[in-house]
């Protein structure tokens, strides 16, 4: 049983990486053969030297702890606002749910890009207004799918607590946050990713350092394999954090896996 499972993984593991594997190696060949000019493509060789550069010379850890810094004070301050806002309006406030519901869900729709100008304009171009742009991006995903999650929990389940005498502190510890985990770190973990990806571009304005502003700066001096380099840093670290929640989630939320088998 367990050589079978160790070969199922293998197999899983040989289809996760094979493609991305094929790709590295045609995209080095095509560089290398001249079919694709380094002067618009650097090739894996060339940004894995520039990496290596970056780890040397501290650039990487100026960068991408600023960056992360940054998505990390948005997002904290994201959930902290978003979760118990989304239990308020899960159904247990309903005056509260019918008038304040339908103005989130409005602000909810706009596009963050449009917003790039507004936040400039209120805040400038220092932290506040890149920590205010990550909060707005990181709110939604949280509040809505904490409000879905209050919404789903098992209404007798509920009710036979009440009977039992809880009240509604317990009611929420014991009840509604562990029945309604799941959907609340599918928005965690929504709103990590979202973050991170909408911290670059806000970097590219105003910024003296962090991930956004190595591309911009790239750009701009035309250094394609530093353009590259910083591209391919922004995707490992999103991967990074992708993993790092389904991780945790795994670790917190046990009983999911339980009801699936």
């Amino acid at each position: 049983m367990r050589l079978a499972q160790v070969k199922e993984s293998a197999s899983s593991l040989l289809y996760r990486f094979g493609a991305v594997a094929g790709f590295v190696l045609l995209w080095q060949i095509s560089c290398s053969t001249g079919l694709a000019p380094e002067t618009f493509v650097a090739s894996p060789g060339t940004i894995l030297v520039t990496l290596w550069q970056y780890a040397l010379d501290g650039t990487l850890y100026r960068n991408a702890s600023v960056s992360l810094l940054r998505a990390l004070y948005g997002f904290l301050l994201a959930t902290a606002v978003a979760v118990p806002l989304g239990f308020m309006l899960g159904g247990w406030f309903k005056g509260f749910e019918r008038a304040v519901g339908p103005l989130l869900i409005f602000f909810g729709q706009f596009n963050p890009f449009a917003l790039f100008t507004v936040f400039l304009l209120l805040f400038g171009i220092g932290e506040v207004s890149k920590v205010a742009m990550i909060f707005w991006v990181a709110i939604w995903p949280v509040l809505f799918n904490a409000t879905l999650g209050v919404k789903t929990v098992d209404p007798l389940h509920v009710k036979l607590a009440r009977s039992m005498g809880m009240g509604r502190i317990g009611l929420l510890w014991k009840i509604v946050i562990p029945s309604s985990a799941s959907f609340l770190f599918s928005g965690l973990r929504s709103a990590a990713g979202t973050a991170f990806f909408m911290l670059i571009p806000a970097e590219m304005m105003g910024a003296s350092r962090g991930l956004g502003w190595l591309i911009i700066n790239a750009q701009i001096n035309y250094q394609i394999p530093k353009l590259y380099t910083a591209v391919l840093l922004i995707v490992i670290f999103g991967i990074l954090i992708d993993i790092l929640f389904k991780v945790i989630e795994r670790k917190v939320v046990l009983w999911k896996e339980a009801r699936a088998i």
